[in-house]
């Protein structure tokens, strides 16, 4: 898998005493530089690997960009390591003419973690203001079992958390539970831009009917990511946050928390959800 495992030493202790070390497998990270027309933007640590997806994903979260049109181009840039490789870790993006370009307020001069995307209570108005799609008029019902089975159907295409248990996931599937799409990645905001990149590049958006699962928490800024890719409905494994269930609500979006087999909780919009009739007492 090249720059996306790499592999390390590791010392491993046990309570009886025993210690040993083996190799081990870990998720790569590396910093990726995004230029807008050759002018820095941000900076976003990720793991190498569907660089121009997390791109194009990254400016929809954005509100830069929304059709595939507006996107001319996406190109390496020249950037050198130590021993004179290219490191493929800075992508500039040649936009449409006549495109608005983000405000010079929005340029990230500091690099954004691998841990957390856009937050903060000021992004709602923001979200509001940019978004172009409105998943509150999406009436996709989808049946409660389909939904309970994505987060295993999620787990079976994760090769690399296979060998690293060390990336998160999102996956998209369309109202019939078939995959279209599963990125993996050590930030979790990441894996959702790759997967809105991938279908901005496919000429998919609004992904109406769809459903975006991802492998853990429900945050503000994954809601927020789904709601400007027109996804009406987002699920995860764990818990969502107050801001997200708050986000999802005001957008008109389904959002399910808690996701793992046997049941779910949906904390906004869940007349989407279609539940079998109870079994006969």
């Amino acid at each position: 898998m090249g720059r996306v495992t790499q592999r390390g030493r590791v010392t491993r202790f046990r309570l009886d005493g025993n210690v040993s070390r083996r190799d081990d497998v870990l998720a790569g990270e590396e910093p990726l530089e995004i230029r807008i027309g050759g002018k820095s933007f941000t900076v976003t640590m990720r793991t190498p690997g569907d660089d121009f997806d997390l791109v194009a994903g990254f400016l929809v979260s954005e509100g830069v960009i929304w059709d595939p049109a507006q996107l001319v181009s996406l190109r390496y840039c020249s950037g050198v390591d130590e021993e004179g490789n290219q490191t493929f870790n800075v992508v500039d993006v040649q936009l449409r003419p006549g495109t608005k370009l983000p405000d010079t307020g929005m340029e990230r001069h500091v690099y954004t973690s691998s841990s957390c995307g856009i937050c903060g209570t000021a992004s709602i108005e923001a979200v509001r203001k940019s978004s172009h799609f409105h998943p509150s008029d999406d009436d996709v019902r989808l049946p409660l079992d389909m939904l309970a089975a994505l987060p295993d159907r999620l787990r079976e295409g994760q090769k690399v958390f296979d060998r690293t248990g060390g990336v998160h996931a999102a996956g998209l599937f369309n109202s019939d539970g078939e995959l279209l799409c599963l990125r993996e990645d050590v930030g979790r905001h990441n894996a959702v831009d790759k997967v809105v990149g991938w279908a901005l590049r496919a000429g998919m958006l609004p992904l109406r009917g769809m459903v975006l699962q991802v492998s853990g928490r429900a945050s503000f800024e994954l809601v927020q990511k789904a709601q400007l890719a027109g996804i009406p409905v987002l699920a995860a494994v764990s818990a969502p946050s107050a801001l997200s269930v708050e986000l999802a609500k005001d957008g008109g979006m389904t959002l399910i928390g808690f996701s793992r087999g046997a049941s779910l909780n949906c904390y906004s919009a869940p007349e989407r959800i279609l539940a079998a009739a109870p079994a006969p007492v």
